[in-house]
């Protein structure tokens, strides 16, 4: 009896009912869509509005670097700035022993990922240090004669802070400018790097000049300064890519020698 129920066709089965499948379910039907669809979930992270493609590294500026944007207004908007303050401490201290030994080819070094954490330390603490060392350097020099004479002159850290600060900003943009008219196509944040780190130098200096001996502080301060001049004209020499612009790179290390008796003259007198 068994074996009777097992030869009857399943399609005459009481209760039996056919499945149906849905249209949408077919096999062919809705390929394009089921395909697209799977093809958005292998896409991690999905790519930002507006994005142009290509790979974005993490913290990097959306768009590309602030240079290439095409609005002029990126170079004064602060929020545009706030990758290149994501950096390492590591990094920052490779690239100050790299302001000491100018030959260890600083520039290849911030081609990819410039900073302005390590400009903006250092040009405020060469100002606290220059402001209270060149204080304590009138007094060791007049500490021989009449003390009764001598005052601290708050007036130094205005003085730091107006010249450095306009300085490791200025300086380097109005040379931005320049290298563009005459044809070059530099970076203004690699050079705002640039010369901020140039002034790290200017820091053991300031401390070297304490010694109260005028002969040993023009000595100190030259060779600091020849040594920021020279850091200046051959990352700027290996930036403009062989175009001839000796005099704009002259008149640059010229400026940052001149900073250096700036320094001497009127802090450390």
């Amino acid at each position: 009896m068994d074996e009777g129920y097992a030869n009857l066709p399943s399609s005459h089965l009481l209760g039996s009912v056919p499945a149906v499948i849905p249209e949408d379910r077919k096999p062919g039907a809705g390929a394009p869509q089921d395909a697209a669809a799977t093809s958005r979930l292998q896409e991690f992270p999905p790519p930002a509005p507006g994005a142009n493609g290509g790979y974005q590294p993490p913290g990097g500026p959306a768009g590309g670097d602030v240079e290439n944007q095409a609005n002029w207004k990126g170079y004064f908007d602060i929020a545009s700035y706030a990758p290149y303050f994501n950096v390492d401490t590591d990094v920052v201290v490779d690239r100050l022993i790299s302001s000491v030994y100018p030959m260890d080819g600083f520039v290849r070094k911030i081609d990819v990922n410039p900073d302005m954490y390590g400009p903006l330390w250092i040009t405020t603490t060469l100002i606290f240090m220059l402001a209270t060392f060149g204080n304590f350097a009138t007094y060791l020099m007049q500490k021989k004669t009449d003390l009764n004479i001598w005052n601290f002159d708050v007036g130094y850290f205005n003085w730091a802070a107006t010249v450095m600060y306009g300085y490791a900003i200025l300086v380097p943009a109005a040379f931005f400018f320049l290298f563009q008219y005459f044809g070059s196509r530099p970076s203004l944040v690699r050079f705002w790097c640039m010369w901020g780190y140039s002034l790290f130098i200017f820091i053991p200096a300031s401390i070297l000049l304490l010694v109260p001996v005028e002969f040993l502080r023009w000595v100190i301060i030259a060779l600091a300064g020849g040594a920021s001049s020279w850091f200046i004209a051959i990352n700027l020499k290996e930036c403009t890519e062989g175009a001839d612009l000796m005099v704009l790179i002259a008149s640059a290390a010229a400026l940052q020698f001149a900073l250096s008796l700036f320094i001497k003259v009127f802090f450390f007198a």
